[in-house]
C-alpha cells in the first residue's frame, strides 16, 4: 500500500483516489470523464455517427470510430464544412462488428468480452499533433483521469516486417518516446499483424502503437501481451497515419493524422474491478431485465465454458449482447431483411431469440421487452434510442413473431434428421439449406443446434446447394426470358376462363392473401401453357414438366396477391407438400381474370392437376411495396385534400409508389 500511495502523489491525481467500483466509476462517469479530458486538451466533442453507414457502400455497419471520418483521412471532406475545418475531435463511437470483414457473431456468448455492439472511445488530430502528444495525453489519460497504475500497463510498437509491410522502417521513434513513461522491458515490439494499420492495399497507412492492462499485476506478464490471455488485454490503440501506399511504394503524407480507438467495455471492467466486461453496469441491469422478462430461475452467473453447463450464463450474454445491436441498428434506421446489413441483424435476432427460448426458458416474443430497459440504461448517453423505442419494439415484435411460426417446425425437422445420421457422419449440407431456405434458420444458427449434439454441419455441403438453388433461379429466369421472346402468351380470355367454368373448376379462394407469413397448402386445380397450347387448343394440359418454358397454376386457394388496383403482384413458389419444400413453380407473375387467380413461372418439376402444394409468398418483397401502396392511398387522399382533385390511379411496386 506504501509503494502506491507513492505512485499516486507521482500522479498528481485531482483529488483522491477513486475506487475501482461501480459505485466508484459508473459507466456514464466513464464516458463523460473521457470527453471532457480531451475537451481541455482542445479537441472537439465530435458526436458518434450513425451506426448504419447510409453514405458509405462499402460498409455494413460502422464498426471503428475513424469511419465518419474517412473523408479527411481521404482529402475528401468539402472545404468549408465543418467536417473540412476539424483539427482535433473526440467521442465515443457506436460501433457494429456482425458481418463483413469485421464479424464477431459467432464468438459473442462463449468468452467473456467478445461483443457485436460495442463504443469505442476516441480522440483524433487531423494534421495537428502527432506521437509525442498523442503518447503523451495518452498516458496522463489513462493514469491521472482514470488513476490506472502505471505497473500494469505495457505498450507495443511497430517493431518492421519485411514480409508484411516492405520498406516500412521500425518506428523507433514511438519507442525512444515510451520510454520516457514506461520501463524498457515493457516497451515491446510487434510485427505489422499487431502494429500496422492499413485502410486498404493502397491509401493511407502507418505504424500504430497499443496499451495493455494487465488484470492481475505484481508480476511480469510482458510474455502475455498479445497472447488472446483475458487476463492481459489491449484496450487501447493510437495509429499514425504517417505514410500513403499507392503503386509505386511508400511515401510520407504531407499532413500527418492520429486515429486512436480504446474499447469502452474493456476499461468499464477494469476500473470498476470486475474481471469482465459482462460484469460491469453496462450489462447487468440488461441481465436483471432479462431474468425477469424470460422467467429464468438462476440469475447471471459469469461461467463460461464446461463449468456452464446448461449454457444459461452464455444465453444471457448472448441475448444481452444481441438486444443492443438490434436496438441501435434499428434506431439509426436499418431493419432486419432478407438482404445486406438487414439479414445480418435478422441472423442477430434469430440468435437471440434460440437462445432465449432454448436455453433460459423465455415464453415466445420476449426480445423486444427488454427494450425499455435498455433505453433507461443507455438513453442519456444516446437520446435516439429513447426517441426510436416504439419503433425498436414494433419491429423486433414483428420478427419476433415471423420467426417464431418456424422455429418448432425448424427445430422439428432438424431434430428428425440429426437423429438418422450414423455414427460420426455430418449434418448434411442439403438438410442445413433447407432448414436456412425454407424455414428461417441461418447456418450458424443450425451450426449451433448441431454443435449441441456433438456434431459438425457440412458447411461445403450447404454452399453447394446454396449454388444449385442460385443456378436453378438464374435457369428458371433465362426460361421465362426466352418465353418471352419465343412469344408465349400467358393471359387468358373469356374462352379459357369459360373451359374451366365448364370444366367445374371453383373460382380461386384467395382470402389467405390477408394472412402474412404463412404457407397454406392447396390443390391444383388447372395448368396453363398459353392461348393455343394444350390438346384443345384453350391452353390448358394435365401435366407440365420442368422442361416447360412457363406454366400457369390456378389453385383452389393461393396466399398470393394478384396485381390489381395498381399494386404489383406477388412473388415467391409453389413447393411440394411432403415435407421437403421442394420448388416445383417459381412465382413471379399472379393474375386474375374472370375469379380465377393464375400463378405464373417456371416449373422446376413435374406438375399434375390434382397435385397438393404450399403457397411460400416473398413476404419480405411483400413488406417492401405494401407501405408504398398504403402511402399512395394516403398521398392521393392528401392531393384531393389541397387541391380538390384526386387522381384515377397508381403504379405501385418494392421500390416506389407512384401516381
Amino acid at each position: 500500500m506504501a509503494a502506491l500511495a507513492e505512485k499516486t502523489a507521482a500522479m498528481s491525481l485531482k483529488g483522491p483516489r477513486i475506487e475501482n467500483s461501480t459505485e466508484g466509476w459508473p459507466a456514464a462517469k466513464i464516458r463523460d470523464t473521457f470527453v471532457k479530458y480531451f475537451q481541455t486538451q482542445g479537441h472537439t466533442h465530435w458526436p458518434s455517427s450513425s451506426v448504419v453507414p447510409h453514405d458509405d457502400p462499402t460498409l455494413l455497419f460502422a464498426n471503428a470510430g475513424m469511419n465518419q471520418f474517412k473523408p479527411i483521412f481521404l482529402g475528401q471532406a468539402a472545404p468549408g464544412t465543418a467536417l473540412a475545418d476539424l483539427e482535433r475531435a473526440c467521442n465515443a463511437q457506436k460501433c457494429i462488428r456482425a458481418g463483413g470483414k469485421h464479424n464477431d457473431l459467432d464468438d459473442v456468448g462463449k468468452d467473456l468480452y467478445h461483443h457485436t455492439f460495442f463504443e469505442m472511445l476516441g480522440n483524433w488530430s487531423f494534421g495537428d499533433y502527432f506521437k509525442e502528444e498523442a503518447i503523451k495525453m495518452a498516458w496522463e489519460c489513462l493514469t491521472v483521469e482514470f488513476q490506472l497504475d502505471p505497473d500494469r500497463l505495457y505498450v507495443t510498437y511497430f517493431g518492421g516486417d519485411e514480409l508484411k509491410a516492405p520498406g516500412v522502417p521500425s518506428d523507433e521513434e514511438t519507442k525512444k518516446i515510451w520510454l520516457k513513461y514506461v520501463p524498457a522491458d515493457r516497451v515491446l515490439p510487434f510485427d505489422a499483424g499487431d502494429n500496422f494499420w492499413e485502410m486498404g492495399d493502397t491509401g493511407p497507412c502507418g505504424p500504430c502503437t497499443e496499451i495493455h492492462y494487465d488484470r492481475i499485476g505484481g508480476r511480469d506478464a510482458a510474455a502475455l501481451v498479445n497472447m488472446d490471455d483475458p487476463d492481459v488485454l489491449e484496450i487501447w490503440n493510437n495509429v499514425f497515419i504517417q505514410y500513403n501506399r499507392d503503386k509505386h511504394g511508400l511515401k510520407e503524407l504531407p499532413a500527418q493524422h492520429v486515429d486512436t480507438g480504446m474499447g469502452f467495455e474493456r476499461l468499464a471492467s477494469i476500473l470498476q474491478g470486475k474481471m469482465s466486461n459482462y460484469d460491469t453496469d453496462v450489462f447487468t441491469p440488461l441481465f436483471d431485465e432479462i431474468q425477469k422478462v424470460s422467467g429464468q430461475a438462476k440469475a447471471y452467473s459469469g461461467k463460461i465454458g464446461d463449468e456452464d453447463v446448461d449454457t444459461i450464463d452464455m444465453a444471457y450474454r448472448v441475448v444481452a449482447d444481441h438486444v443492443r445491436t438490434l436496438s441501435f441498428a434499428i434506431a439509426d434506421g436499418a431493419v432486419p431483411d432478407a438482404l445486406g446489413r438487414g439479414y445480418v441483424l435478422r441472423r442477430v435476432l434469430r440468435r437471440a431469440v434460440w437462445y432465449g427460448q432454448h436455453f433460459l426458458g423465455a415464453p415466445k416474443g420476449f426480445v423486444f421487452r427488454i427494450v425499455p430497459r435498455l433505453c433507461e440504461v443507455l438513453g442519456d448517453a444516446f437520446p435516439e434510442l429513447r426517441r426510436a423505442r416504439d419503433t425498436i419494439m414494433a419491429v423486433l415484435e414483428g420478427e419476433e413473431r415471423d420467426f417464431n411460426r418456424t422455429i418448432d417446425k425448424g427445430a422439428r425437422y432438424f431434430s428428425k434428421k440429426a437423429d438418422a445420421l450414423p455414427t460420426g457422419a455430418k449434418f448434411p449440407g442439403g438438410d442445413a439449406f433447407v432448414l436456412s431456405g425454407s424455414l428461417g434458420f441461418p447456418l450458424d444458427l443450425t451450426e449451433i443446434m448441431a454443435e449441441e449434439r456433438g456434431l459438425e454441419v457440412d458447411v461445403d455441403g450447404y454452399h453447394a446447394a446454396l449454388k444449385e438453388e442460385q443456378d436453378k433461379n438464374a435457369a428458371a429466369l433465362a426460361k421465362r426470358k426466352a418465353a418471352r421472346s419465343a412469344g408465349a402468351d400467358m393471359t387468358c380470355a373469356a374462352a379459357q376462363t369459360a373451359a374451366l367454368a365448364d370444366a367445374g373448376v371453383p373460382k380461386t379462394d384467395s382470402d389467405a392473401k390477408y394472412v402474412w407469413n404463412e404457407r397454406p397448402r392447396a390443390k391444383v386445380l388447372a395448368l396453363y401453357v398459353g392461348r393455343g397450347g394444350g390438346p384443345k387448343g384453350d391452353g390448358f394440359v394435365a401435366r407440365v414438366g420442368p422442361d416447360a418454358a412457363v406454366a400457369g397454376v390456378v389453385l383452389d386457394a393461393t396466399s398470393f396477391y394478384a396485381e390489381m388496383g395498381g399494386q404489383v403482384y406477388d412473388t415467391g413458389a409453389l413447393l411440394s407438400s411432403d415435407g421437403e419444400d421442394a420448388v416445383r413453380l417459381q412465382v413471379d407473375d399472379v393474375q386474375v381474370y374472370g375469379g380465377y387467380v393464375v400463378h405464373v413461372g417456371a416449373p422446376l418439376a413435374s406438375l399434375r392437376v390434382g397435385d397438393e402444394i404450399q403457397c411460400a409468398v416473398d413476404y419480405d418483397r411483400r413488406t417492401r411495396v405494401a407501405p408504398n401502396h398504403t402511402m399512395t392511398h394516403v398521398l392521393n387522399f392528401a392531393l384531393r385534400e389541397v387541391l380538390l382533385g384526386g387522381l384515377d390511379g397508381a403504379k405501385v411496386d418494392a421500390e416506389k409508389t407512384g401516381v
